[in-house]
């Protein structure tokens, strides 16, 4: 197989393991879906403690209305507080909840297993190929949306 078909192969391929990842993962808690983990996940990883919709959003690489969106129905779930930012009310802070952080407390060992699974078979060498692989194909999306961004002007 040439380079040509190499990448137009991996590029589907993205979005198709993406998407049964998704499947596979969302019957893995009936009360998580993938994203909204994701979304919890990129709360944690926000520096702040009770970060912004659009902090999420950029932590997680997605739109901040997908981002209120998940936030509005984990809220409904008690999951989350949204709260207006004392300084800017336009501004929604998000927190977990005591429920939030005992659930994802719970799901530790099943997530540690998960990621055993996926990756079973691959060699550390092989992981950290992969690794930096996919750093490279991030810092090259997020050239690519600056110069998308840039032609929309």
């Amino acid at each position: 197989m040439n380079d040509k078909k190499k990448k137009a192969y991996i590029f589907g391929m993205i979005f198709a393991l993406s998407n049964k990842l998704q499947i596979i993962g969302d019957k893995m808690d009936s009360s998580l879906t993938v994203k909204q983990w994701l979304f919890l996940v990129g709360v944690l990883k926000c520096e702040s403690n009770s970060p912004t919709l659009s902090e999420i959003a950029a932590q997680i690489y997605s739109s901040r209305q997908n981002v209120k969106k998940t936030a509005s129905i984990l809220e409904r779930q008690g999951f989350v507080l949204m709260e207006k930012d004392i300084n800017d009310a336009r501004m929604l802070r998000i927190s977990l909840t005591d429920k939030c952080t005992a659930h994802l407390k719970q799901r530790e060992k099943m997530e540690l297993s998960f990621l055993q699974e996926l990756f079973d078979g691959f060699k550390s060498d092989e992981l950290s190929m992969l690794y930096e692989a996919i750093e490279k194909m991030e810092k090259n999306i997020i050239e690519m949306e600056n110069i998308y961004e840039k032609k929309e002007k």
